[in-house]
């Protein structure tokens, strides 16, 4: 049960832009279960409305299409609404490293516009997905959050701006604000395909076609893989938020361990060769390491645990478990 014991009222109403993406549309599906009235905001660039098909027909559910860089679709969605979870992004180191002008334009120009129609439309709290990689070339671990290094590539910068831009609209407007750095999520509906697929699901779609994932590098870059219902808990938990000295700021999301790509391979044969035995045979190959790659990813959640309350329920392999069910069954 996601939402565990946290009591979020059902008369809340939400949006959630990038609401037919991977994190967005299991937003939008717990929150609508929950009853709350829930606005979906996307415009299909990498979000899909097969996500979100199933919610359509609720009473409670709404879906815009829009475009974040256009400030009055912004307006429109924010429209009424009492808090906006923002998870509208155009993701990927390397998707912003070959074209850092549009990511730019989304992340940045985007995040704006929606702070802009949030505060103008009297919203509540402005909750907001920042990222890990404003980490950048800070070697120390775990991660914690005031303390941050040179970002590593556009995308990074972009998700750091967007952590400014909160920070003087809480203080200049008197807007909330909870910005929740993510790392590294994984989980249902996560896409496999394209050239910017995560991880996880693609390695997963190699492994059941029998092909070998390829690692970039030796293997040993680690990361702090994060099942996607530990994130929705962190947004439900920043909803609910109460004390003020847990508004206006960051938070690590994640579980708070890491794995490397060579045992993350290990875990995903382990799994999947419960339903095809031969995936146990498969290799994986080396290629090059990735430019703009953090070496390691590891999150101290203390101040989530502190200020929120956060209590994973999911680590690593229980997620994995999870995805890879989902994935077997859906691909």
């Amino acid at each position: 049960m996601i939402l565990k014991n946290l009591n979020l009222n059902p008369d809340l109403k939400i949006l959630v832009t990038g609401g037919a993406g991977f994190i967005g549309s299991n937003l939008c599906e717990v929150l609508v279960n929950n009853g709350n009235q829930i606005r979906c905001f996307d415009n299909l660039a990498t979000g899909k409305l097969e996500n979100i098909q199933h919610l359509q027909s609720a009473h409670n559910f709404e879906f815009i299409e829009g475009d974040i860089r256009n400030l009055e679709h912004c307006v429109q969605a924010c429209e009424g609404m009492d808090y906006v979870l923002h998870q509208a992004a155009l993701g990927s180191v390397p998707r912003s490293i070959k074209d850092p002008v549009t990511s730019n334009a989304v992340n940045v120009g985007g995040f704006l516009n929606m702070l802009v129609a949030a505060r103008d439309a009297g919203v509540k709290r402005f909750i907001y997905a920042a990222s890990s990689s404003t980490y950048g070339d800070s070697k120390s671990l775990p991660k914690v959050e005031e303390i941050i290094g040179k970002p590593l590539s556009p995308y990074a910068i972009t998700k750091y701006v967007n952590e400014l831009y909160a920070d003087i609209f809480s203080k200049t407007y008197g807007i909330e604000t909870i910005g929740l750095r993510y790392f590294n999520v994984f989980g249902r509906r996560q896409d496999p395909n394209g050239a910017y697929a995560a991880v996880i699901p693609k390695f997963v779609m190699q492994l059941m076609q029998h092909q070998s994932p390829v690692i970039n590098g030796d293997g040993s870059f680690s990361r702090d893989f994060t099942y996607v219902d530990n994130v929705i808990e962190m947004n439900i938990r920043a909803i609910l938020a109460e004390d003020k000295n847990a508004l206006n700021t960051v938070y690590n999301v994640a579980f708070g361990e890491r794995t490397n790509l060579n045992e993350l391979v290990v875990l995903l044969k382990k799994h999947l060769s419960k339903f095809d035995s031969g995936i146990a045979k498969v290799d994986p190959e080396y290629g090059p390491e990735r430019e703009g790659d953090v070496p390691h990813s590891l999150a101290s959640i203390e101040k989530a645990k502190k200020l929120l309350g956060y209590d994973p329920t999911y680590d690593m392999e229980s997620g994995l478990k999870q995805a890879v069910n989902w994935y077997w069954n859906n691909l």
